[in-house]
């Protein structure tokens, strides 16, 4: 999946229980119209295709564009270097 096609999900600075992310990025998906998208990404995690909580993290970075406060707040310009 290109990365313009997936939409922004602020996970960093989130609880970080996998089930917690999995579920802001599945709601994420939802809200741009991407139902299908949100399921699959859910079977890919839950149904055992990972192993571990790096993997499940990787998964939903396939989905969506994994951002912090600063990226989805203020937009990339507004960001510090």
């Amino acid at each position: 999946m290109d990365n313009k096609e997936k939409p922004d999900c602020r996970l960093i600075g989130e609880n970080g229980n996998i089930f917690n992310l999995l579920g802001l990025a599945a709601r994420t998906l939802r809200k741009h119209g991407l139902d299908s998208q949100a399921d699959e990404m859910r079977d890919r995690i839950m149904g055992g295709e990972c192993h571990d909580y790096y993997e499940a993290l990787n998964i939903i970075g396939d989905y969506v564009n994994i951002t912090g406060p600063e990226e989805t707040d203020m937009g990339m310009e507004g960001m510090k270097l």
